[in-house]
């Protein structure tokens, strides 16, 4: 229970539970209208998600320091530093500051696409239900914690490896089906140990 408990403490945990009770509140009473045909644009919302994860994960926050400074303070937040002390949990979750202006911009996204607010908040459903996924698997990938199925055992494992293994393999975090498509996916026993997966860029 502890463990449960302390995922709703950090990060922007919390705001994305209340962001998806939110929308599924206002298809509930009708404010939006929820079809059928939206249940698959709450899985296409999930979809979107769980391939930005891979991307985002590899591209952007695995990118070359930045000369600004104030772009490299950020990757060290979002992502640099969590590399360097992994077990910590302020560095583990998304900042609140940056997951509702992401938010907000996916929903934009979704609307100037669809040019239908309730297809667009479906979309937006599933992204967030996709990413709070994420966030728990993530965490418990961190923590002193043993999954109960042997695939959550599994893929905490896979996680780790990216983590203490080779930085540049193993980019997903709720699926390897990226890495397959990236091809950054292999056999641990087949990767030559990085030197770098603490310090991601040293000097």
């Amino acid at each position: 229970m502890t463990t449960f408990a302390s995922f709703w403490r950090h990060g922007s945990n919390t705001m994305l539970l209340l962001a998806a009770v939110i929308l599924i509140g206002l298809f509930a009473t009708h404010v939006l209208t929820f079809g059928v045909t939206l249940i698959g644009a709450v899985a296409i919302g999930a979809l979107v998600f769980f391939v930005s994860e891979y991307t985002t994960h590899r591209f952007l926050l695995h990118a070359t320091p930045s000369a600004n400074a104030f772009v490299l303070k950020l990757q060290h937040r979002l992502h640099y530093d969590h590399h360097i002390e992994p077990a910590r949990l302020d560095l583990l979750f998304l900042p609140l500051w940056f997951a509702i202006p992401v938010a907000a911009l996916t929903l934009a996204i979704y609307f100037a696409i669809t040019r239908n607010w309730d297809t667009s908040a479906a979309l937006l459903l599933g992204s967030v239900l996709g990413l709070l996924w994420y966030e728990w698997v993530h965490y418990v990938a961190h923590i002193p914690f043993v999954p109960k199925t042997a695939f959550g055992r599994w893929i905490k494992k896979y996680h780790l490896w990216h983590h203490f293994k080779n930085e540049q393999m193993w980019f997903g975090v709720t699926n390897p089906s990226m890495d397959f498509v990236g091809r950054t996916y292999a056999r641990v026993e087949d990767v030559d140990r990085s030197g770098s997966t603490r310090i991601l860029f040293p000097k």
